[in-house]
């Protein structure tokens, strides 16, 4: 673990609309994260709709068409392992990126929940599971919601 997360309250928002969007590899794990968001989102008392896309390197674009249609804030949930190719440095630095530049360009949050790990195990370990040390699907919903009342 890098550290311990702060302890947040979740802070109501209702009247919003949070895009959850979740890559498809991965599935259960994928499922833990949603499950996470989710609960934040419902915390929040925050109106959420989950989007599936293909993959990971797809969460920008779909995030960038939520906003299109009238979506507050976005949450982005992946799962990434490290291969022996770089194609693993490719997608994670596309979907980093990406996420990036839709956030900016429509003054939105997106919160960051793409697992980027070396092995399932330690994806498995940050999906929320009672047995995870971490709930980064919960957590990435947190940190959108929260800029939410920045605006």
């Amino acid at each position: 673990m890098a550290g311990s997360a702060p302890e947040v309250a979740v802070k109501e928002v209702p009247g919003t609309k949070i895009a959850i969007i979740s890559a498809t590899w991965h599935g259960d794990i994928c499922a833990d994260l949603i499950a996470g968001a989710k609960r934040a989102c419902d915390a929040a008392k925050a109106e959420s709709v989950v989007i599936r896309v293909p993959g990971s390197f797809e969460l920008p674009l779909a995030a960038q068409l939520a906003f299109e249609k009238g979506f507050d804030a976005a949450v982005v949930l992946g799962v990434v392992v490290q291969g022996d190719t770089p194609h693993f440095d490719y997608v994670c630095q596309g979907v980093t990126q990406g996420v990036m530049d839709v956030s900016l360009k429509f003054s939105k949050p997106i919160g960051f929940g793409v697992l980027t790990v070396n092995t399932v195990e330690q994806a498995i370990a940050r999906c929320g599971r009672p047995e995870s040390f971490e709930d980064k699907g919960f957590d990435s919903a947190v940190a959108a919601l929260t800029l939410l009342l920045q605006k």
